[in-house]
């Protein structure tokens, strides 16, 4: 009985390694196509920064938008903040800062005003 459970045991194992080294050395997962949504945080940082970097270039506030609802549901404006937030909490450079601050000031400038109406 000993003997079948060490057997059973050392099946397993060797079944486990084999196919952990077929699954990361042989054959890994290759990702292609993926939404920006599935980024890191850094990742998502850095696609934040080449989107302000593509708006002070050419200006256009709607493509800048339509880029970063690539990112998920929340607000352009939540996104650039809390690529700042990001940017800030781990020392980047001013540059990339002030880049990024432009197209919040521009983004936040562009938000529809409440209008109040008649009662």
């Amino acid at each position: 009985m000993n003997s079948r459970l060490l057997r059973l045991t050392l099946a397993l194992t060797l079944g486990v390694a084999a196919g952990l080294a077929y699954g990361w050395l042989v054959q890994p997962v290759k990702y292609v196509d993926t939404a920006p949504a599935s980024l890191r945080a850094d990742y998502r940082t850095d696609y934040v920064l080449m989107v302000a970097e593509s708006f002070q270039g050419d200006g256009n506030l709607e493509s800048a938008r339509v880029r970063l609802a690539a990112l998920g549901p929340q607000s352009p404006l939540d996104t650039v903040a809390a690529a700042i937030a990001y940017t800030v909490e781990h020392g980047a450079n001013r540059t990339d800062l002030d880049t990024l601050n432009r197209l919040a000031i521009r983004l936040r400038a562009a938000l529809p005003t409440p209008e109040i109406g008649n009662p």
